[in-house]
């Protein structure tokens, strides 16, 4: 299973400037929409994904992360698919918690070795990325913390499946490039 956090607030968490455009338009004006770096409020999410499956979105925080995610998810799914199933997580707040690891130890959960920061490895930073979109142009975008959660349940849950398994199963691609990289970027 891989898990991982994601903050998606009302505005851009990016100092980018955002052009949606038809092709041919890339100067024009009417075409550019700033958004500054974390203006206003947003949640910050969990999720996680499977081959044939994904989990609800949480927001979360470190007892949040040990009772509802650990328990809730991780452990349901290590205790359908056996000892052979492996966790990943990053190593970010709150994961390396005390009472995170006293968990992941009494139910018997093995984690990944994963480097901190792998967002080259880690497929569900594609699917993060597919919500933002998804949420970004939407027809009426949320303009408060209230329709933000709901559109974020709701795309979370129509991103189409298939879309999610094929990440998962380019993996070994991803791997390889990375390993080609050095470590560094890549474009995959």
């Amino acid at each position: 299973m891989f898990s991982e956090e994601s903050r998606f607030s009302l505005q851009s968490d990016s100092s980018w400037t955002f052009i949606w455009r038809a092709p041919g338009t890339r100067y024009h004006q009417e075409n550019t929409i700033e958004r500054h770096c974390y203006g206003g409020a947003g949640w910050l999410v969990w999720g996680g994904i499977i081959f044939g499956y994904r989990t609800d979105c949480h927001v979360q925080s470190g007892h949040i992360y040990r009772d509802v995610i650990l328990d809730q998810h991780v452990r349901l799914f290590r205790g359908a698919m056996g000892a052979e199933f492996l966790f990943m997580d990053d190593n970010a707040h709150p994961h390396p918690a005390n009472i995170v690891d006293e968990c992941l130890q009494l139910e018997d959960i093995t984690l990944m070795d994963w480097t901190a920061y792998s967002s080259d490895l880690n497929p569900i930073e594609h699917v993060w990325d597919m919500l933002d979109r998804r949420i970004a142009t939407r027809q009426l975008p949320p303009t408060c913390l209230t329709e933000l959660w709901r559109a974020l349940l709701d795309e979370w849950c129509n991103i189409p499946q298939d879309q999610i398994d094929n990440l998962i199963l380019s993996l070994s691609l991803r791997y390889k490039a990375c390993v080609a990289s050095s470590g560094r970027h890549t474009h995959n």
